[in-house]
């Protein structure tokens, strides 16, 4: 196991790449994070004597402050935690929901009126933009749940951090800005929104304090009230009177009704390694399995990292993931999803025999039931402390400042995961009166003899659990270490496009992939900024996060003073 997690890749003649960033290693704790004053945040729960759950939910509150673009309090997500006592690994669903207003016609796919367009965007962005993109939030109900059912410290310690960054302000990174000037036409729409993030119309420079002080009272009045003040009481309430004035759906019985959802993690092994991962509501965790198993009896390291032979079969499990995705994946409380053939070992052996080691294939769905016997404007976060306590979440708004709507007074940028839904009628992913939205996040937990080896999850939207398995494949297969892996080029195929590929492929293994019938198209990222852990055989920690977001790991080394020290110091 040590040679997977100190990797053989840097500093080697003829390494396909160098990361751009340092892995940090710790012995107490570490937390990484998409923004380094998120990681710090959870750094000073571990520093003050609590727990990784602890240092996790103060750093996605206080991320929900400086990753505006990608996360926030009105957001939605999955959580993983491991309990190093038992070895128990808990799920938490808190995806949003339609509201009950909602039904399966209410948006026109804009693909019914020119062909070829994206089948999820509709006529007027009215699903992705405006009020009518909202969906009920879960994540101030997990993140409270989590911390007062595993955690140590109180809510109101957990925020301060958070509170502290929205009340004084942070410094914008030239990331931060390069978003809010992609987006700054939709962010000037809404003048609460534009007060937050535009200064005259325009967007603010790199180094620009930013403050939110309604949001900084928002949180204030979640730290006094815990979840009620949103789901029953002032600030639901605001959101849906801002609403009901701007023809959205959201009233203050939907924030009433919503529950978070306990699953079982989706689980699998590959090459002695057993594999945990988010189950449906998402997809993610399902098909990294499934790709895995696909991928377990071909030579992987054999083919080599960045070649034109390895990448054909990411490609082609790919393409065989997102067929029995789309055919089969939806919310599991309304759509019957066979996790278990998905994910079997059997199922694999049968679609493996389609795959052509020479040449592209086109995939339908499989019958996963005779084999028994689920936007780039996300982030995810990884704890892990010495003891092997781990969490893994990704939290999201959907897109880049979700609906780009502030609910005026709260300081909240309200999601737009109402985007995640088929807007065609019939179908598993489908709009319905309170049903959960597709998603593929992926925070997963990698275990070898049961101890755990790496946590890890990235944003990305339907491309997140391809730079997942992406990952673990480097490390295990290709020896790379954590840093190596989350940083690595990537490669991203499903059923309708192109295969994508980071510009670090070289053009000549593109060549060689077209010349197989692959339709290459070279792309700036594929998913966004990865970030996670491992833990080495010595018990030390090693946090990564990659060049495609603002990541960072903080740590936490050291300890008490020795027994005595004090007396003996004088002799």
């Amino acid at each position: 196991m040590a040679s997977t997690i100190r990797g053989t890749w840097q500093g080697r003649a003829g390494s396909p790449f160098t990361p751009e960033k340092q892995e940090l290693v710790a012995s107490r704790g570490i937390v990484t994070t998409n923004h380094p004053l998120a990681s710090a945040a959870g750094a000073e729960m571990l520093a003050a004597g609590g727990t990784a759950v602890d240092a996790a939910i103060a750093a996605a509150f206080a991320i929900a402050v400086v990753e505006p673009m990608s996360v926030g309090i009105f957001g939605a997500g999955f959580v993983l935690m491991r309990d190093a006592r038992t070895g128990a690994i808990a799920a938490i669903d808190n995806y949003a929901v339609a509201p009950a207003a909602a039904r399966p016609d209410m948006f026109q796919p804009l693909d019914t009126v020119e062909p070829g367009a994206d089948p999820l965007e509709t006529v007027g962005r009215q699903n992705s933009l405006g009020y009518l993109a909202v969906g009920v939030p879960g994540a101030v109900q997990s993140w409270c749940h989590v911390l007062q059912t595993a955690g140590t410290v109180s809510l109101e310690e957990a925020l301060r951090p958070a509170i502290r960054y929205a009340e004084h302000g942070f410094r914008a990174s030239p990331h931060l800005v390069e978003m809010i000037a992609n987006h700054r036409d939709d962010l000037a729409r809404f003048p609460a929104t534009a007060a937050i993030f535009l200064r005259d119309g325009q967007p603010p420079s790199p180094g620009h304090l930013i403050r939110n002080p309604d949001l900084a009272e928002t949180l204030r009045t979640i730290a006094r009230d815990g979840p009620d003040a949103l789901y029953h009481g002032p600030l639901g309430a605001a959101v849906a009177d801002d609403m009901a004035r701007n023809g959205g759906l959201l009233t203050r019985a939907d924030f009433a009704s919503y529950r978070i959802r306990e699953r079982t993690p989706v689980r699998g092994t590959y090459r002695g390694y057993e594999v945990v991962s988010m189950a449906p509501t998402s997809s993610g965790g399902t098909h990294i399995v499934q790709a895995l198993n696909l991928l377990e009896e071909f030579d992987v390291a054999g083919a080599g990292f960045g070649t034109a032979r390895g990448i054909h079969l990411l490609a082609e499990c790919l393409k065989i993931a997102f067929a029995d995705r789309d055919a089969y994946m939806g919310d599991p409380d309304r759509v019957d999803v066979p996790v278990a053939g998905l994910t079997s070992k059997a199922y694999a052996r049968q679609r493996r025999a389609e795959i052509s080691l020479a040449q592209a294939g086109r995939y339908d769905r499989g019958r996963p039931q005779l084999a028994t016997g689920e936007s780039q404007s996300t982030t995810h976060l990884t704890v892990m402390d010495r003891e092997g306590n781990t969490v893994a979440m990704t939290q999201t708004i959907h897109s880049a400042f979700g609906s780009k709507v502030v609910a005026p007074g709260t300081g909240m940028v309200l999601n737009n995961t109402m985007y995640l839904f088929d807007p065609h009628p019939g179908q598993p992913n489908s709009i319905a009166p309170g049903k959960r939205m597709l998603s593929s996040m992926s925070p997963t937990i990698v275990l070898k003899d049961g101890r755990p080896l790496m946590a890890l999850g990235t944003p990305g939207g339907t491309r997140i659990f391809a730079a997942v398995l992406q990952a673990i494949v480097n490390v295990i297969d290709h020896g790379m270490t954590l840093q190596e892996a989350v940083e690595a080029p990537r490669v991203w195929n499903d059923t309708r496009s192109a295969l994508l590929v980071e510009p670090g492929i070289a053009p000549g293994v593109r060549a060689e992939l077209e010349g197989m019938g692959h339709r290459v198209e070279v792309v700036p990222k594929v998913a966004g900024g990865m970030n996670g852990i491992c833990m080495d055989e010595a018990g030390l920690l090693h946090g990564a996060a990659c060049w495609r977001a603002d990541g960072a790991p903080v740590g936490l080394s050291g300890g008490d003073a020795r027994a005595n020290a004090a007396a003996n110091a004088f002799g």
